[in-house]
């Protein structure tokens, strides 16, 4: 009888009503560690990207326009505050905010968002 196995070999008959012996499986070919590990390096090569460099890129403008600044031009802070720079320390920049007053505030170099001057 077909497919018994008492010191015969298998045969497998298909749907076609033919014969065939095994289908021989072909091993798998390993696979190199890089290409493993080649995922996980492309994503914390973008996360890197995204969360390190573009901040510290941003940041390092910001202080470039804040090193920029001088008397006279023209500020907005962070909180909306439209002002003049008076006087630039090393912890602080005077604004007057009011002509007609003479107002003036003194802020953190932090604290200025954008240079309002043309140069």
């Amino acid at each position: 009888m077909e497919g018994k196995t008492e010191g015969k070999t298998e045969s497998i008959t298909s749907q076609d009503g033919s014969t065939s012996s095994p289908a021989k499986e072909v091993p798998p070919r390993p696979v190199s560690p890089l290409m493993q590990f080649l995922p996980f390096i492309l994503i914390i090569v973008v996360m890197y990207m995204f969360l390190f460099r573009g901040p510290k890129k941003k940041q390092q403008q910001h202080q470039q326009m804040v090193q920029s600044l001088r008397r006279n031009d023209r500020v907005r802070t962070i909180g909306g505050i439209l002002g003049t720079v008076v006087d630039i320390k090393d912890d602080e920049i005077t604004l007057k905010v009011d002509e007609s007053n003479n107002t003036k505030i003194k802020v953190a170099p932090s604290a200025i968002s954008k240079s309002l001057s043309v140069d």
